[in-house]
């Protein structure tokens, strides 16, 4: 398989199938393009998500298998479960995105660097502000202190990454976001490839060709547009959550 090369002045045309993508590195699809409006919307549609170094042109994946997760599946550890009953948070839905988007870009203990550079910014920002990016958080004094952001495309929700300042912050925002995405009628959230942190809140991989059945048949529905706000009374993870116990 040879990797497909798209035109920096390219917006709208598709990317090849998924299955076309490398086996190693696991998923790499594309490389080139652009970050506007209509070449990541297509992307999205297609399971396919742009992430690629400071130093790199930009790269485009769609690993296999994919780590998912299903709203009503949510998990939460007795630890976290402890958090969520003390309410310790002020929790917001779209009041600052791209504050969340630089906080997830800002260094990290266990990181050298970040994926999440200017140009992404200002791109997820156009997308936030066309009414398909979102963020979700956690604040404590009137202090932003964790949280997460990500796409919508109909009933699907594509994460793309998360911060935490404070112990639970980022879990706690997420497992309220679920169970409101839950209450919404969304069907699915994309957790993109696996790792422990996501593990732990429930997600599970499956075949990528399962996750873009769950596309063609969840994200073309209704779009969900404009800011978006909390129910109130704020919906509760607890009443939709598997208990587990602590890793």
């Amino acid at each position: 398989m040879t990797l497909h090369f798209i035109h920096p002045d390219d917006d709208d045309s598709p990317f090849p199938r998924p299955s076309h993508a490398l086996r190693e590195p696991d998923g790499l699809l594309a490389l080139g393009g652009n970050l506007s409006p209509t070449r990541l919307l297509i992307a999205y549609r297609q399971g396919v998500f742009p992430w690629f170094g400071e130093d790199q042109p930009i790269l485009w994946w769609s690993p296999d298998p994919r780590t998912v997760f299903f709203p009503e599946q949510l998990r939460i550890t007795r630890s976290l479960r402890k958090t969520l009953r003390r309410k310790p948070f002020e929790l917001r839905l779209d009041t600052a995105f791209e504050q969340v988007m630089r906080a997830c870009a800002a260094p990290r203990k266990d990181h050298m660097g970040t994926w999440i550079s200017e140009d992404m910014i200002q791109a997820y920002v156009t997308l936030h502000q066309l009414g398909f990016a979102h963020s979700a958080e956690a604040w404590l004094d009137g202090e932003l202190v964790g949280g997460l952001y990500s796409v919508a495309l109909g009933r699907v929700f594509f994460g793309e990454s998360m911060f935490s300042r404070v112990t639970d912050a980022s879990k706690v925002a997420f497992s309220h976001f679920a169970a409101q995405l839950n209450v919404w009628g969304f069907k699915l959230i994309d957790g993109q490839v696996h790792n422990p942190h996501l593990n732990r809140l429930g997600a599970i991989e499956i075949p990528r060709e399962a996750f873009l059945a769950y596309l063609d048949q969840y994200a073309d529905d209704e779009q969900r547009h404009g800011s978006w706000r909390f129910d109130t009374p704020l919906p509760n993870p607890l009443a939709i959550a598997h208990s587990d116990s602590d890793n």
